[in-house]
């Protein structure tokens, strides 16, 4: 019989500072909530949080929009000081239309406003959130620093929020991670049939995210850290960061 997977939002998390611990914050979490973490679970942060401990906030008021980002945002509709901190955070616009600018982020992402954003952050309309700088390297960090006070050997997983092409609404992806292996590769397997799989790779941190962004909920629910047990061992048996789910420009097919 398979194991259950249990997801699980650790309830009473507090607004995060900067510089504030978050392994610090998720044994306390833990704690309040009557939960013991094990070998092989997952914890997945809400990329806000790891983003307002890393301090990664812009005043607007700091912003001095280019030409470029002047043009953009007569386009689109979207303060011209926005428009200057994506440009800032991205290589390449892909579009940008009437309430739409979409982007490829520096880290590969292709999405909307260089996912950099503005709820949920105190401050409201006059600040921004930017991504952490290297979030494989922020799961990495969070990983060590919670496997050296909790005395186990988990997985970290930092999640956000993606639109995708051609479907409509969010879901939960997989930013960063560390201690599980972040796309399996099944291509040369075989199916309960005996064929060889082609092209199956499974893209792990973003189920895993996606689940866990239904539990944190998107609004003003309040829970940004989940607890997954119960995954597979073999995910286990690899580590690769999330940056391994970006596919190269050179494969984009739709440009």
């Amino acid at each position: 019989m398979a194991t259950p997977i249990r997801i699980t939002a650790l309830e009473g998390v507090p607004e995060i500072a900067p510089g504030q611990a978050l392994d610090e914050v998720l044994a306390t979490a833990l704690k309040q909530n009557g939960i013991t973490l094990a070998d092989h679970d997952a914890v997945v942060f809400c990329q806000k949080v790891v983003s307002k401990s890393e301090n990664r906030y812009v005043e607007l008021a700091s912003v001095t929009p280019s030409q470029r980002a002047l043009e953009l945002s007569a386009i689109c509709g979207k303060d011209p000081r926005l428009v200057e901190l994506v440009l800032g955070e991205s290589t390449e616009v892909v579009r940008c239309i009437k309430d739409v600018f979409i982007v490829r982020h520096k880290l590969g992402f292709v999405v909307a406003n260089a996912a950099i954003d503005q709820s949920n952050i105190p401050g409201g309309g006059e600040r921004a959130l930017l991504l952490p700088v290297n979030p494989d390297q922020s799961a990495a960090g969070l990983r060590a620093a919670i496997n050296k006070r909790l005395g186990v050997n988990i997985a970290v997983l930092i999640s956000d929020s993606f639109g995708r092409p051609w479907r409509i609404g969010v879901s939960g992806v997989g930013i960063g991670c560390s201690g599980l292996r972040a796309v399996i590769d099944e291509r040369g397997r075989t199916d309960r049939f005996g064929r060889e799989l082609q092209v199956t790779q499974i893209a792990v941190a973003d189920q895993l995210a996606a689940a866990a962004v239904m539990a944190m909920g998107e609004a003003d629910e309040g829970r940004p850290i989940v607890v997954i047990s119960g995954l597979p061992t073999r995910y286990f048996d690899r580590d690769t960061p999330a940056s391994a789910l970006v596919r190269p420009t050179g494969e984009d097919l739709f440009k």
